[in-house]
């Protein structure tokens, strides 16, 4: 175990409080930083924690991450896995291939949760953040216009901190929406999950596929994702009451539901445990100078690998709108579109994971063989694996209801191949000569790009979603106009 770091001296006023330093509290950390926003990151833990439960960054995420420069040093770590796959032993049902995606990153990155919360720790620092470690959120009262935390610390004395907004990104259990009495209303399902990190016996890693695979046998599901440095990663429900897997436990999940021929064998166990999973989303995002995000805000079942990416990109949205009210260039009232966008995608998340854990958890072996049946069939369906692709990727989701009739609509997610990204600034894309230029506004540098196969010009908000089609080409008009491209 590392060493715990000195502890920070905490400041007695911030302008955004965030409480949890998991992969959500540490991406809107950076962000922050990057964006020149005053802040303080609290986690009761001393370092961050072995063995956490996610393990795929989808393609929408690295889009994000590229940003703020994780994202390059992140896929240097990672592994890249072709997309899932769904199986029955080794008969393969259906695979949603990332391949032919509109992305830089056309393919399903595989790394565990504690290289993507050190790479984010490690970029946070590079920018002069940090993360004040072993402090805990106690309470927080009403204190116009934000609100007065009051934080224990390792030494044992507890503070006060005012901080104009408090960002929840402390998990399912999440001390600040509960005493901010937001709802959580949802499910508890009656279902545990196994999860392990594992290395096989040598000679046995081909046994693994390059996706992330869903083992649909008779005897249940068992999730198969490989990762870096010869890990894989498995998750199985278990019946209640069962302890952490030893390899014994997870050659008897092989055995049983995964694989079949030669038996797998187990050479190390590196981490296991545990958990339950809950179907919840926040009644409210926002309450206030209170936020929330990650699984504070939202909690599903693992099927899909959505769970940490959606609370990545949950702080993708919010960031820059934090930095928008605080510069004085947006009203406060521009929070309110944190949760008008981000909570319709969490409830929609949960119920595709809600239904696919059911269907991929059907006891009866006669449902489970017609499941199976109907999933070759899909597969054979045109569009519907690469409709599947671009859901689980997350490359779908968009803030308007509006149809794209041959014109992007507010709201809708801009390809980094069409208009690069430019770190967390605003972008006017125009039509026209490639090349680039740079001109300041009140919601910070606008970036300007000329690209020649445009119809018409883009106004691409710092998160990577168009503000406006058909926008002045000339800069000046645009920062001019600029609060009126502003989601309402």
């Amino acid at each position: 175990m590392p060493k715990s770091p000195p502890l920070l001296s905490l400041p007695r006023r911030t302008d955004v409080l965030i409480c949890g330093a998991g992969p959500t509290g540490l991406t809107l950390a950076a962000s922050l930083r990057r964006l020149g926003v005053d802040h303080v990151l609290i986690d009761r833990n001393t370092v961050i924690q072995a063995g956490s439960k996610a393990a795929a960054v989808q393609p929408r995420t690295l889009e994000y991450l590229d940003r703020i420069g994780v994202g390059a040093p992140l896929v240097e770590r990672g592994k890249k896995g072709r997309g899932f796959c769904l199986r029955d032993r080794d008969r393969i049902l259906l695979r949603a291939s990332y391949d032919r995606l509109d992305t830089p990153h056309p393919y399903m990155l595989l790394a565990s949760q504690q290289t993507t919360e050190e790479l984010l720790a490690r970029r946070l620092v590079e920018l002069g953040g940090a993360v004040h470690r072993e402090h805990r959120l106690m309470d927080f009262t009403p204190d116009f216009p934000g609100v007065t935390a009051t934080v224990a610390g390792a030494d044992g004395v507890v503070r006060a901190l005012s901080a104009r907004y408090l960002v929840g990104c402390d998990g399912i259990h999440s001390t600040v929406r509960t005493a901010a009495g937001i709802a959580f209303p949802g499910e508890s399902p009656e279902q545990l999950f196994a999860l392990a990190d594992v290395r096989l016996a040598p000679g046995q890693q081909a046994a693994a596929s390059e996706d992330a695979a869903f083992y649909l046998s008779e005897a249940g599901l068992l999730l198969m994702s490989p990762l870096s440095d010869g890990l894989h990663r498995l998750v199985a429900p278990v019946p209640p009451g069962t302890a952490a897997p030893d390899a014994s436990d997870v050659e008897r999940l092989l055995a049983t539901r995964g694989p079949a021929g030669e038996r797998q064998r187990v050479r190390e166990v590196v981490a296991a445990s545990t958990y339950r999973a809950q179907e919840r989303v926040a009644e409210r995002f926002r309450a206030g100078p209170v936020l929330l995000a990650g699984d504070a805000a939202h909690t599903h079942s693992p099927a899909g690998a959505q769970g940490m990416n959606t609370g990545m990109q949950d702080v993708g949205n919010l960031a820059w709108k934090l930095h928008a009210v605080l510069s004085g260039a947006a009203p406060d009232a521009l929070l309110d579109s944190y949760h008008r966008e981000r909570r319709p995608v969490a409830a929609q998340l949960v119920a595709f994971t809600s239904q696919f854990a059911r269907i991929a958890a059907l006891a009866d072996p006669a449902a489970g063989r017609r499941r199976n049946a109907l999933l070759a069939a899909a597969a054979a369906t045109p569009g519907i694996t690469d409709w599947l692709a671009s859901t689980l990727a997350q490359l779908d989701i968009a803030y308007t209801s509006e149809p794209d009739l041959g014109v992007p609509r507010p709201g809708t997610r801009i390809s980094p191949l069409v208009v690069r990204p430019n770190g967390l600034h605003w972008t006017l894309a125009v039509p026209g000569t490639p090349r680039r230029g740079t001109v300041a506004s009140g919601l910070g540098s606008l970036a300007v790009q000329y690209v020649p196969s445009l119809p018409t010009t883009l106004l691409v908000r710092p998160d990577g979603y168009l503000a406006a089609a058909g926008v002045p080409s000339d800069p000046a008009a645009v920062i001019e106009r600029l609060g009126q491209y502003l989601p309402q």
